[in-house]
């Protein structure tokens, strides 16, 4: 069943067979939860699944050797902003929100919890020190008017989002681990979490060798944490994010693989910054700037990425299905078991996967 799932990425959708969420499932013992990152960020595990499906127990470094000077690594920059803010309202009523996006430097859309829904018209006090108005609703999302700058009283009052698994509070060590080093372009509300295991030194022995790196730049939203809720997948609406690919990328990806170098995607986020901007081309990169709401599940024909560094990902996930469409339900779920039984670490501050497409299967 292995060679079918895996031959049925660079096939159409029609010929896949319908999954069902019941299909990516797996059992994770919660101690294997990642609470906190790695002491170093480059000092976690790896686990190397190669183009025959076979898996390999390796360290993060290891990637130097296995990366090779013709490659092209292509990173999101995004940024995360201290997006959790707690209050009152008006009324007197506790508040939550968790900024989604910004949409300029006074206006955001958020989530908010509080115990009753709050109307257009709206004050909120947030971190006794930001006036906040309510401007109105936008499905699940609040309109919401903050009286100063947006990234100013993030930065200043707001709090890491961190995801719900993580069951401490914010610390001081999030505000820089939850982070890359590379960040530059504000509006996430999750780390791309591959990428926080790559340290500057490492990023510099990269340079060194002659390995290319470029940047994409996706705005992890809140959404990517939200369950499937709908057992048929062909129901399920993705989230939207917005991305953008800029031409220096496309131009240095076009030369790396005139040179016989792969594309390889760190993270989930580039994979679907770097798809979306190829599906919105027919197929081919270009430069491009858009919202996504593209959902990568087995069948799915690949355009551009030949390999991914990725974390683990939660159970009947859209990202564990992301992973599934590279290189097949059946290896995947092997590869889980394996790093189940060998005591990975799991999600955002856990170890990560480098997998690489099969010969047959190269784009």
């Amino acid at each position: 069943m292995s060679n079918q799932y895996n031959s049925a990425l660079g096939a159409s959708s029609d010929s896949v067979p319908d999954y069902l969420l019941s299909d990516f499932d797996y059992q994770l013992p919660s101690e294997l939860i990642a609470q906190h990152p790695a002491a170093q960020r480059s000092g976690s595990r790896l686990l190397h699944v190669d183009g025959s499906s076979h898996w390999h127990d390796r360290q993060f470094m290891d990637l130097l050797d296995l990366i090779k000077p013709q490659d092209i690594l292509v990173f999101n920059d995004t940024l995360v902003i201290k997006a959790r803010l707690i209050g009152t309202k008006d009324t007197g009523g506790k508040v939550e929100v968790l900024v989604e996006r910004i949409l300029d430097s006074n206006r955001v859309l958020a989530h908010v919890r509080a115990s009753k829904t709050p109307k257009p018209g709206t004050k909120l006090l947030l971190a006794d020190a930001v006036d906040v108005k309510v401007l109105g609703r936008h499905h699940d999302l609040f309109e919401l008017e903050f009286e100063q700058d947006v990234l100013s009283a993030l930065d200043q009052y707001g709090h890491v989002p961190l995801p719900p698994y993580i069951e401490h509070p914010d610390e001081a060590e999030d505000e820089q681990r939850y982070q890359t080093v590379y960040a530059r372009h504000p509006g996430a509300v999750a780390a791309p979490t591959a990428g926080l295991h790559f340290d500057q030194a490492m990023l510099d022995e990269l340079a060194k060798r002659g390995v290319r790196t470029a940047f994409v730049t996706l705005h992890v939203g809140a959404g990517t944490f939200q369950p499937v809720r709908d057992n048929d997948l062909s129901r399920h609406q993705m989230h939207s994010e917005w991305y953008t690919v800029s031409e220096q990328t496309v131009q240095a990806i076009e030369a790396a693989k005139a040179a016989g170098g792969r594309v390889i995607a760190v993270g989930t986020t580039s994979v679907r910054a770097l798809e979306s901007a190829c599906q919105a081309n027919g197929g081919q990169l270009r430069a491009h700037t858009d919202d996504t709401q593209l959902f990568i599940k087995p069948g799915y024909r690949w355009h551009i990425v030949q390999a991914m560094i990725t974390n683990f990902h939660l159970p009947q996930s859209t990202l564990l299905m992301l992973v599934s469409a590279f290189i097949g339900i059946q290896t995947m779920k092997s590869a889980y078991q394996h790093a189940v039984d060998q005591r990975y670490r799991f999600f955002s501050y856990g170890d990560a996967m480098f997998l690489e497409q099969g010969p047959s299967d190269a784009v």
